[in-house]
């Protein structure tokens, strides 16, 4: 039997890499929700696509119903999302969810870089921080994603820490990061229940080198 895997928005630059990765894998059922489906049905032929709002109870109720993994690339009211995206979980009995977040939510970032990354996303940090709180309070089996600053480069080399971990990487690819999230579609007893970073080996210092 195919994995039933929801994306959330699936037009995003991470997620259209995870859809490149699982699109011809035969035990794989992509359902692909956006609120901008352009692309997708070209990109992905066998998947279903749904056009749609998180935030529009009716639209993500219906989404969710019957999958077994929901993977959320979402951006905006990020806490708000998280919210209704639990509710729709625990009601349908979905369980599984891998969500993105961000680097520096729990204070965890050392040095100047931590520093640099305060002043430049601070204020969006209390959003992302209450998302996960939300996700870590619910009964859900979560994988919580905070990645590093991120690139377009064709590379898949990644690293991970755990929540209470320093984190010190200062960027990662999206392609990367794509990686990662189909390694646990395909093994979704990992990293059950935790928040993890997410950075490129070896490239580490006060800022990312791009800026």
């Amino acid at each position: 039997m195919a994995t039933k895997i929801l994306m959330l928005g699936a037009g995003g630059a991470i997620a259209r890499h995870v859809i490149d990765y699982l699109k011809d894998e035969k035990n794989v059922k992509l359902t692909l929700f956006a609120r901008n489906t352009g692309g997708l049905a070209e990109q992905a032929p066998n998947a279903s696509i749904i056009k749609g709002d998180v935030l529009h109870k009716s639209d993500l109720d219906n989404a969710v119903k019957g999958q077994e993994i929901v993977y959320a690339n979402l951006a905006g009211q990020i806490d708000k999302m998280a919210g209704e995206i639990v509710k729709s979980m625990e009601t349908a009995g979905v369980k599984r969810l891998i969500f993105i977040t961000s680097l520096g939510i729990y204070n965890e970032i050392p040095g100047k870089f931590g520093q640099w990354n305060e002043r430049m996303i601070g204020s969006d940090l209390i959003r992302y921080r209450h998302a996960a709180d939300i996700i870590e309070a619910s009964s859900l089996d979560y994988t919580i994603i905070r990645p590093s600053w991120l690139t377009d480069k064709n590379e898949t080399a990644y690293e991970t820490t755990q929540k209470g971990e320093p984190f010190v990487g200062t960027e990662v690819a999206r392609k990367a990061v794509a990686a990662y999230i189909v390694n646990i579609i395909e093994h979704p007893g990992k990293d059950v229940k935790a928040s993890v970073g997410i950075n490129k080996p070896g490239v580490y210092g006060d800022k990312p080198g791009f800026y």
